[in-house]
């Protein structure tokens, strides 16, 4: 049965080195959505041993989609060789991949203990080959692009299949952070963590996903995301 000192510090545990910290990497690249990696970041970076970094190919800041938000990221990719788990946000852009990000995940995917993806981040995944042949999710107005890079896609907010976790649509970032935490330290830390941050959503509308938005809704939707996907960002000044 564990006891007080097996938390000791170590010069009190027969020289025993506490426990290594989790390092999370934050993927930034130009054009990502800000709610896809602040969701999980405020979700996991205030839990102790997690040391939560934001990478991205140079250091410095990194402005996302809508052109008016930059995070600044501590690390380059270089830089960061071993993360524990990876986290990476999608983006409104129809561009490819950025190719850097997605050698980059294909180095490190090995070696991790969990490689997760909010909204379109999931297609950098089957970019790298990741997905190739799984069951993963992504926002709904790109399921077909997912399949088409080797993922099976299905409506769920969150799937999670072996070490991988991908979320749906932006928001679902904070379930699969949640999600992530109960693996990584028990249902008891996550829901603590749930309530420190009061997410208890009551949505004022019925309208969170297509299979419960009206048809042509769902229609108008997707065409404004497609226009929005093929503009460039506003600029950040």
């Amino acid at each position: 049965m564990p006891s007080a000192d097996d938390h000791a510090p170590a010069a009190a545990n027969g020289g025993q080195q506490p426990p290594k910290p989790v390092t999370i990497a934050f993927v930034l690249y130009p054009g990502f959505t800000a709610l896809d990696i602040i969701g999980p970041f405020e979700v996991l970076a205030f839990v102790p041993g997690h040391e939560a970094v934001f990478v991205a190919a140079e250091p410095g800041p990194v402005t996302d989609d809508t052109g008016r938000c930059q995070l600044i990221a501590a690390a380059s990719l270089d830089q960061m060789t071993a993360p524990d788990v990876v986290v990476i946000g999608g983006t409104l852009s129809t561009k490819e991949p950025d190719q850097a990000v997605v050698q980059w995940l294909r180095r490190v995917h090995p070696a991790t203990t969990w490689t997760t993806s909010v909204c379109t981040g999931s297609i950098y995944l089957a970019a790298a080959g990741i997905l190739d042949g799984q069951d993963a999710t992504t926002h709904w107005a790109w399921a077909g692009e997912l399949e088409r890079r080797g993922a099976r896609y299905t409506e769920q907010r969150v799937v999670e299949r072996g070490k991988v976790i991908t979320a749906a649509g932006v928001s679902a970032g904070i379930d699969m952070a949640l999600t992530l935490l109960a693996r990584l330290h028990g249902p008891q830390i996550a829901q603590g963590l749930q309530l420190a941050i009061e997410y208890d959503p009551e949505p004022p509308f019925d309208t969170g996903s297509p299979s419960k938005a009206p048809a042509e809704m769902v229609e108008f939707v997707r065409s404004q995301l497609t226009t929005l996907a093929a503009s460039e960002p506003a600029s950040s000044g």
